[in-house]
């Protein structure tokens, strides 16, 4: 086959330093005493009447405790894939909450791996959308069944981006080099592999952040994915 979680914000709270003359004053302490326990009753009294309860803050609405990186079983699919991607959107959002992945990781697989081809063959024999080695198929699988190669796929996907540690970019290089690179120095990485990771990581950090267009991907699509994409669209019956 070729071969594919968090920054948390934390409040914090600021004491006033106290002033450089507090304590000062014109009258002594034992003057002030009994002044002050007067004053003193009367405010307690006030707000016992007054003050009403704080209500709670919850951590599931306060920005300060939500997770900095986007939820992992999003619906939402980013605008910047190519066409014969974004054909599969439903589909691809169903296979990434079946396999507790982020939608934008697994068209970004996909968009390198066969631009939404279903049928897409590589000379190595990878197959179908995410070009899945045969050895990865069980002996009743259809391997160009569009269910069953995100099935086998995204299997793998998830076990390179738990090989990672959460990481895409390393998940990436481990599902088109095999999970056995990810601990190994980039240097020794095959061309195909540092290739892959340049344009993925890139498209996906675009996909995640909201950008209208990805000049990653546009890249991309002129250097390697024009006939790839190509071929998608007829197979697809786009225009």
């Amino acid at each position: 086959m070729p071969r594919a979680r968090t920054t948390e914000t934390h409040r914090h709270v600021m004491r006033a330093a106290p002033s450089e003359n507090e304590g000062s004053g014109c009258l002594s302490g034992f003057a002030i005493v009994p002044l002050a326990v007067i004053l003193i009753s009367a405010m307690l009294a006030s707000i016992a009447w007054n003050v009403k309860p704080l209500s709670p803050v919850s951590t599931s609405t306060n920005p300060s405790f939500m997770d900095a990186t986007p939820d992992s079983t999003s619906p939402n699919l980013s605008p910047i894939f190519r066409p014969e991607v974004l054909y599969w959107a439903d589909s691809i959002s169903r296979w990434a909450s079946a396999s507790n992945l982020d939608p934008n990781l697994v068209a970004t697989i996909m968009q390198i791996e066969s631009c939404g081809d279903p049928r897409a063959t590589s000379s190595a024999g990878a197959m179908g959308l995410f070009q899945v080695m045969p050895y990865h198929f069980h002996a009743s699988d259809n391997p160009y069944n569009p269910d069953t190669n995100a099935l086998r796929g995204l299997a793998y996907l998830v076990r390179s981006l738990d090989a990672a540690n959460g990481n895409a970019r390393l998940a990436m290089a481990g599902y088109n080099g095999g999970i056995g690179i990810i601990s190994r120095s980039e240097w020794t990485w095959s061309a195909q592999t540092k290739r892959y990771v340049q344009y993925g990581a890139p498209i996906y950090s675009d996909a995640i952040s909201g950008a209208e267009s990805s000049g990653a991907l546009n890249e991309w699509y002129s250097k390697y994915g024009v006939s790839l994409c190509k071929q998608a669209g007829n197979r697809l019956g786009l225009p």
